[in-house]
């Protein structure tokens, strides 16, 4: 099988501020999020010979797209992955592109959450909706249980109690509302500390409210082409290392000895995604990942899914500092999920474009800019136990 790597380019990205956009269409986050990528590249709409639209409740076809950027007639394939569906978007225009199908593609994801009876609460679209013959769990629930059989499962080895746990978990969180404070788009701007976290109420244990993502409204877009028309356009582009996805089929769900400490489809994902990228040291090799952080514990366990801590040892890194902004592998640097809510078609674009401007050296704010980052990478992990889906991306500068 060939691989992608630097055979696709990103000229172009944009993003729209994150948050309970009332006063906002979708078709509205389409345009802000496009122009901006637009005019980040140095083309217009018409430049579009193929596009592909990420959304899971804001629209089921290609035609929301089409309409509000005015395109004439070209391809636009709707897709929808739950909350792996933007980064998955951008998979398909690097791959049309890679075909050679098309020479500029146009990836668009775009959610309004806090339109659509509360997002997640709603009545919950396949893969989650089941009859009352097969197994279900809410997303709290499915996350906290995993965070439950963390800790005991290196209960001995760390000799900590649950409160102990509780307070690893925390400083993630933390870790990510600092950073969300330092990103003008993110949804929340507030400062916490592991108290304010330990003592908030409760949702699913052992989660308390900060323990978790919100979900908010917004939208992202990448513009994508081949390193050959990228050079006429910018000499800034961002190379595209890989992109990779694992899909579970039930199998941990059924296995008797699943532990619950990892995440298949994050590793067989990160693996695929490594060999691609030729990358065989990830701590060392990668220089600032965006990870999917719907839950505290997702970051935690993800962090040894993708190779940065050794299994068991995810704590002991997040008590050294090692994914803040000045450790070794600063991880979330916008805040995350956690500070800019969970638009799950929007959020693997919106992932990527951090990325994008972290690797040219444009964040937006320069408190939070990771000096001489040369590869990043991004996660997203969507659906359920047994049945997720995994989705690793990695990105890189020109040598």
């Amino acid at each position: 099988m060939e691989s992608i790597k630097d055979r696709v380019a990103i000229v172009g990205m944009g993003c729209t501020k994150f948050g309970e956009l009332w006063d906002k269409s979708v078709e509205d986050l389409i345009v802000d999020s496009c122009y901006e990528a637009f005019e980040d590249a140095g083309i217009e709409p018409k430049d579009i010979q193929m596009a592909w639209f990420g959304s899971l409740m804001s629209g089921f076809t290609g035609y929301h797209l089409a309409k509000a950027l005015k395109l004439d007639y070209i391809p636009v394939t709707h897709v929808e992955n739950f909350c792996a569906g933007g980064q998955d978007t951008l998979r398909n225009a690097c791959y049309g592109v890679a075909s050679g199908v098309c020479d500029i593609a146009l990836a668009c994801g775009v959610e309004k959450d806090k339109d659509h009876r509360g997002a997640m609460p709603f009545n919950i679209q396949e893969p989650l909706d089941r009859s009352m013959a097969q197994w279900d769990l809410p997303p709290a629930s499915q996350f906290g249980q995993y965070a439950t059989r963390y800790f005991y499962h290196y209960q001995d080895y760390y000799g900590w109690d649950f409160e102990g746990f509780k307070r690893v978990l925390a400083l993630i969180s933390v870790k990510n509302h600092h950073n969300g404070m330092l990103a003008p788009k993110a949804h929340l701007h507030r400062e916490i500390t592991v108290d304010d976290v330990l003592k908030a109420r409760i949702i699913s244990w052992p989660f308390t409210l900060y323990d978790a993502c919100g979900m908010s409204d917004g939208g992202a877009a990448a513009i994508v082409t081949t390193p050959e028309i990228a050079k006429s356009l910018r000499k800034d582009y961002i190379l595209v290392k890989a992109q990779a996805e694992a899909v579970g089929s039930g199998q941990s769900f059924l296995q008797s000895d699943y532990d619950f400490v990892h995440i298949p489809e994050n590793v067989a994902a990160a693996k695929m995604a490594y060999q691609e990228a030729g990358i065989t040291n990830p701590r060392q090799e990668i220089d600032i990942a965006e990870m999917h952080d719907c839950f505290s514990s997702t970051e935690l366990i993800t962090y040894e899914d993708l190779g940065f801590s050794p299994r068991g040892k995810a704590p002991e890194d997040v008590k050294a500092g090692s994914f803040t902004l000045e450790g070794d592998l600063p991880v979330n640097t916008d805040g995350g999920l956690k500070c800019f809510g969970h638009p799950l078609s929007a959020s693997g674009l919106r992932m990527t474009y951090e990325i994008y401007k972290q690797l040219q050296g444009k964040v937006d704010n320069p408190k939070r800019q990771v000096k001489n980052a040369r590869i990043g990478l991004i996660h997203n992990l969507g659906s359920n136990v047994g049945i997720h889906v995994g989705a690793v991306s990695i990105f890189g500068r020109l040598d």
